[in-house]
Formats: structure tokens, sequence, C-alpha cells
């Protein structure tokens, strides 16, 4: 007998007996004595129906909710879900005897409502604020009434979430070799399984992008040049599967106050709606460009015809690309050029030029 019908039949039978106590108590209360056992029966037979019918729903539906939802908490929510529920059944408590010398029904019900209240404000509390409290208690200002000065007060180095795109773009792992990059990298479970499902992926080009990813969480963890850390972090709203990584990456970096570094245009605007703060490598890439003026000289290598009659085009280092007017005879080879102007634009910056005068002669 499986647990959903071992539901049905307590359910009857309590919902039975509790129709019969009720049949034979309306009954009495209209003064129909002789139909005293049809009215309990009826009574009987309705409790029992209903408890066949709805006991699972009633009983192991939340139940196995709960369970889930316990499971997949933190210690620390854990811990102050019972804190709250102790304090709040504690202030309850003191309350019951002033709230019971309340006259007639209302000395019977405020109790149980101040219960609920005190026990539902004690827990939304400790749940929202429970990481805070924990620092204020560890760094003892309760005691002394002002902050340590030792070492333990140093401020922590601070941490960031990495977004799928950024893991598999790889530019984040020579940025943090480079040593500009000061804090820890963190790698919540849903963006690691979100990797994983790319690398498994039936599409090649999927299937590779996945397996660079992995290969660049790897080099991360390797060279150490940046603590790097996989970490489970809970976040209020979060999709099934994994389906919408990006709406659990925001709601982390809400709850968690962490910047989230990442490449990823959409998130970045959603992200920022949102109030989260957002590193954008793509944006970085941008900064760290080469700044050239009209009139510096370059050296470039034309590699194609430009759009525009006589046109060449060419790309620098960082990859910017460089038109040059009559530019068309040196494809194929070094030229250098003259910077005539720059033009910035949402896909990245383009220098217009022209050959110089000395290559000329």
């Amino acid at each position: 007998m499986n647990s959903k019908m071992i539901a049905r039949v307590i359910g009857a039978v309590l919902l039975g007996g509790g129709g019969y106590q009720l049949g034979s108590w309306l009954a009495r209360a209209v003064g129909a004595e002789r139909f005293v056992l049809v009215l309990a029966l009826i009574c009987a037979a309705l409790g029992a129906a209903l408890g066949l019918l709805f006991a699972p729903e009633l009983t192991l539906v939340p139940l196995n909710k709960t369970r889930r939802r316990l499971a997949s908490m933190a210690v620390g929510d854990l811990v102050a879900l019972g804190v709250g529920l102790l304090l709040g059944l504690v202030i309850s408590a003191l309350l019951t005897f002033p709230l019971r010398a309340l006259p007639g029904f209302l000395g019977s019900i405020t109790p149980i409502l101040a219960a609920i209240a005190t026990c539902t404000i004690s827990v939304t509390v400790l749940m929202s604020r429970h990481r805070e409290l924990a620092e204020y208690v560890n760094e003892r200002k309760f005691l002394s009434g002002a902050p340590r000065k030792d070492a333990a007060d140093a401020e922590p180095a601070p941490k960031y979430l990495l977004d799928t795109s950024a893991i598999i773009d790889g530019r984040i792992a020579d940025v943090s070799a480079t040593g500009f990059l000061q804090g820890d990298l963190l790698v919540p479970q849903f963006v690691l399984r979100e990797l994983q499902a790319i690398a498994d992926s039936s599409d090649a080009l999927r299937r590779n992008r996945g397996r660079r990813g992995l290969d660049m969480l790897a080099r991360l963890q390797t060279e150490n040049h940046v603590p790097v850390e996989v970490v489970d972090l809970p976040a209020n709203g979060t999709s099934v599967n994994g389906v919408d990584v990006d709406s659990r990456l925001v709601a982390a970096a809400r709850e968690f106050s962490y910047p989230i570094i990442t490449n990823d245009y959409n998130l970045n605007k959603v992200a920022v709606l949102q109030g989260v703060k957002i590193l954008n490598v793509n944006e970085l890439a941008q900064s760290v460009k080469p700044v050239l003026l009209p009139g510096e000289d370059v050296k470039v290598q034309i590699i194609q015809e430009g759009k525009e009659f006589n046109q060449g085009v060419g790309y620098l280092d960082d990859g910017t690309m460089v038109v040059v007017e009559n530019g068309r005879s040196c494809i194929g080879r070094d030229a250098e050029v003259t910077v005539t102007r720059v033009l910035q634009t949402a896909a990245g910056r383009m220098i217009f030029a022209q050959i110089s005068a000395h290559q000329h002669n």
C-alpha cells in the first residue's frame, strides 16, 4: 500500500468519525432525536468520502513541498528559521497572559493570532537579515561598543560571480593573470551545470563551446592568480532545472551584493535595471585599446578592399578596424598610415586613415 492510499484511509477514518460526531450534534441541536443515527451516518459518509478524495492533497502534497524546500535551504537559513520560530513562540507566550484577560471570545482567539503574527515576523526578519546579524555577533559589537581594530577587521576581499558567457569567452583568465583583478571569483553550481549541459550537447558548436568553458575554468583554478571557488548560492525565485540561469544569477547577485562578470549584452541590461553591478568583459576590452588621435602615424597590414572606391581595410593588433583611403594598392603588405578621424560605434572603434606622405616617397 503506497503513501497516498494510506493517507486516504486515515483521512476517511478521521473525517468519517468527525462527520459522525457532527451529525449527532446537529440532530440533537435541531431537536430531531429520532433521526440522530440517520443524520450521523450521512455526515460520516460525507466525511469519509472527502477524506478519500482530498487527504493526499491536504497532507502529502504540502509535506513534500515543505521537505523539498527545507532540503534546498542553506544551513544558515535553516538555523535562522529555527531561531525565528523559537523567538516567536517565546514572545507569544509572554503576550498570552495579558491577552487571555480580554473578555469573551477575544480572550480565546487573540493569543492564537498573536502566536501566528510573532512567529511570522520573527522568521521573516531573521531569514532576511541573519547574515548581517551573524557578522555583527562575530565582530562583538554588542560587547565592545566599537569595532575591533585588529587584523580580523581587515576589509574582506571582494567577490565576483562568473557568468557562463564570461567563462566560455576565456578573456577573464588573461585579465586575472595580469593581476588587475583583485578578489575571489565565484562560480555558482547552476552555472557549472549549464556549462556541463552545453559540453554534453548534441550540437557540435555548442559542445565545443561548453568544453572550452570547462577548460577555461580549469585554467583559472590551476593558475591560481585569483581564487576561484564553485559555490552553491541559494536565490529566491530561481528557475527549475537551470532553464533560466541568468535570472538565478541576478537573484543571487542581488541577495549577496556581488557584482557579475559577463559579456552577455542582455544579462547586462537586465542586471543593471535591477540594481546589480556588472563588470562587462567587452567594455573592458574596449577601454584598454590604445588611443589614436588624428594626425598620428601607425603601421597596419592592409588585407582587403574597402566598401568605397580605392579603399583598403586593415586591423590593428587589438582587432580595431582601420579603413585606409587610397590603400587598395597596398593590399597584402604593411603600410604606414596617418589617422584622419576615429569613430566610436556600438560595435566598437573604427579608425579612418590615409597613406602617410613618406610612404608615397
